[in-house]
């Protein structure tokens, strides 16, 4: 019976697969005939090799409806796409059996989807022996920080590598090293080929997705070496929304102006958010990190008060292509813990409580270096003063916040929240919203350690109250100005977490007038302005 209900829910998704298909055909032909002759003076090119195989995910519909925007408004909008141009690409990559081949042939159908009617450059298969005899057997010490043809190859390809492999700390095995290579020599085929195609276009700017992954890391830096304009885009804060950015969209750099202030409106709006995402009723890529929030347990309260103050310590996932902007005080993650067990195993008044990031143990991208193992490793559970909170346990982290003396974290948003409600906050780590003055964020290892020394000798922490305001600023902005919305144009497809479908729109939508998305898009391609909505 489990067979037969699976074949059909199998049959079931791609009916619906090939109905989105469909429809994506029809709105490319649609814009193909509305748009007018292209102007190459205004071109751009777009660059998005790590963001699906199959199906259409949000930051693949970013691209194409915004390549189908600038083409309503005349501008030449060319897409560079893999044609089986990379031995190892992100997606593609089976970190369990490094000499798989990725499943080009998926790859190269829904490309053919996606990118129906509209002008595309191919990158395919390109030369590289010298490069290839180079790397074989380069240790790891030596690939890390490669350089080719003065190209920084191993720094490009290093984020690419963690995330794949879900660890921060590569192994120097054998997998890890033919896997490190093949990327090298993919990125090295795409840095070819996309100079040639900058070269030969001149465009006036290059769209890429994400800009941490190796073939979108190495199209900008091209880019940047021919000095042309590259804008990176991930998703934003609200659900299908996009967020576009000159810098790097992995950091979230956000230019909020010192006169903005909060309106009562404004106040009400975000106070509106906060009392659904306290609930964990949020969402981010179209992924439900919270499938429920209970209370705190009642064995946790009860030895809470056994203790003369509660300190939680937020982790994030060390692989997350956040890190590497946060990574400014202390080395990386588990470098900050190590310090922080020290004093942990000397303060024995203090009850520290370990959460681990909830996305640590999502199924498919679970972290193989993740701090359940440094728990384990560290023998954290033998001491008295120590609760550790996995990532699939689901009590509320706010419930906990407020019983809490002051709150550490490295660099995940739970540290802007926990500002929001008032409490001190003492940040590890580079995150987007330290950018304002929203958390204690001390400048060196050194003033951190006698920062938290302090704090937990202190019989009370305040927080200034420009915290508090600063955090509400921040998240404001965040949402509802550089948060830009696509759900006029997009919705979930019903099939996977953060994949979409089309709406019913007509071509004329995607143009600025008629769409403040695409006006600030528009804007910010073309003209180098912000991407900030009214």
């Amino acid at each position: 019976m489990n067979y037969l209900k699976n074949a059909q829910e199998s049959l079931s998704k791609r009916a619906i697969q090939r109905e989105i298909n469909a429809d994506i055909r029809k709105m490319a032909k649609r814009v193909a005939k509305a748009a007018p002759k292209p102007d190459e003076k205004k071109t751009i090119l777009s660059f998005n090799a790590s963001t699906r195989i199959t199906g259409l995910s949000l930051n693949a519909a970013f691209a194409m409806l915004t390549g189908w925007s600038l083409r309503m408004q005349g501008a030449q909008v060319i897409h560079s796409v893999c044609q089986r141009g990379m031995p190892r690409c992100v997606l593609g990559t089976n970190r369990e059996d490094v000499f798989q081949h990725p499943p080009c042939q998926k790859c190269l159908t829904q490309s053919s989807v996606i990118y129906d009617h509209s002008k595309v450059s191919k990158i395919d298969f390109y030369p590289g022996e010298d490069l290839a005899k180079r790397l074989q057997d380069t240790n790891l010490a030596t690939l890390l920080h490669l350089r080719y043809e003065d190209m920084p190859l191993g720094d490009l390809c290093l984020p690419s590598m963690r995330w794949i492999l879900r660890r921060h700390h590569l192994q120097d095995d054998e997998p890890t090293r033919i896997l490190y290579r093949y990327f090298i020599l993919s990125a090295f085929k795409v840095a070819m080929q996309f100079e040639w195609l900058v070269i030969k276009e001149s465009p006036m700017a290059v769209m890429v997705f994400n800009g941490m992954m190796f073939p979108e890391a190495t199209a900008r830096w091209v880019a940047r070496q021919q000095r042309v304009p590259v804008y990176t885009h991930e998703v934003g804060m609200r659900p299908l929304s996009a967020f576009f950015t000159a810098g790097d969209a992995t950091a979230y750099p956000v230019d909020i102006p010192d006169e903005f202030q909060l309106s009562p409106w404004q106040d009400q709006q975000l106070d509106d958010y906060l009392s659904q995402r306290f609930k964990g009723d949020f969402s981010m890529a179209g992924i439900q990190f919270w499938p429920e929030m209970t209370a705190l347990d009642h064995n946790l309260v009860e030895k809470m008060r056994a203790f003369r103050q509660v300190v939680p310590i937020f982790t994030n996932v060390i692989f997350d292509t956040s890190q590497p902007h946060a990574n400014v005080i202390f080395q990386d993650m588990f470098t900050w813990l190590d310090k922080v067990l020290k004093v942990i195993k000397s303060h024995p008044e203090t009850l520290f409580v370990i959460r681990a990031h909830p996305d640590e143990s999502r199924p498919g991208k679970a972290s193989q270096e993740s701090v359940a193992d440094w728990v384990e490793e560290r023998d954290v559970r033998t001491l008295p003063n120590v609760v550790f909170v996995g990532p699939d346990e689901y009590f509320s982290s706010y419930e906990m916040i407020q019983r809490a003396k002051f709150v550490m974290m490295y660099n995940s948003t739970i540290g802007m929240e926990a500002s929001i409600m008032g409490a001190p906050v003492l940040c590890a780590g580079k995150a987007r919203f330290t950018q304002l003055d929203t958390v204690f964020f001390p400048g060196s290892q050194r003033e951190y350690m006698e920062v938290l020394e302090q704090f937990l000798a202190a019989d009370e922490v305040q927080a200034p109250k420009e915290h508090r305001l600063n955090a509400r600023r921040f998240l404001y902005y965040q949402l509802y100005r550089t948060s830009l919305p696509f759900d006029d144009f997009l919705e979930p497809d019903g099939v996977l977490p953060g994949y979409v479908r089309l709406k019913a729109f007509e071509p004329q939508d995607l143009l600025p007038e008629h769409s403040d998305t695409f006006k600030v898009i528009t804007h910010g391609l073309l003209q180098g302005k912000d991407f900030i909505l009214p």
